[in-house]
């Protein structure tokens, strides 16, 4: 039985060898095809120069200007301020009156971090090359 099973995956290993050669070999031996130097001025290559034009005006119209980067930047900040606040709140809370708050602290503690990454990472996305 130990015969048979090798004489099988030689067999098999010998046959899928010779299908990867021959799907290779005809892989490789597709002819680059260029364009024709009269289409490029047809009607088809006007009509998706057209399209490619109008799909960059659309992107256009819906980036965002720097103002309203701005903007975006300022409320990110203004409530990461809030959120370190109220932690360092909570904090003096628990440690100097002897409050029960510390879940509540980590809780605002891991919401300020997260919104500290959040608010460097889009910082350096929008405006680190100036």
């Amino acid at each position: 039985m130990l015969r048979t099973v090798m004489k099988y995956f030689r067999k098999s290993f010998f046959r899928s060898i010779g299908i990867a050669l021959v799907v290779s070999l005809t892989l490789l031996s597709v002819i680059p095809v260029h364009a024709d130097e009269a289409a490029n001025g047809s009607e088809s290559a006007k009509i998706m120069r057209d399209f490619y034009q109008q799909h960059i005006d659309a992107e256009r119209a819906k980036s965002l200007t720097d103002k309203d980067k701005q903007r975006i930047m300022f409320l990110l900040g203004a409530v990461l301020i809030t959120l370190v606040l109220i932690t360092g709140g909570l904090g003096i809370a628990m440690v100097v009156y002897g409050k029960s708050v510390f879940v509540p602290h980590m809780i605002f503690a891991g919401l300020s971090v997260t919104l500290a990454f959040v608010h460097a990472i889009v910082g350096i996305v929008w405006f680190y090359p100036f």
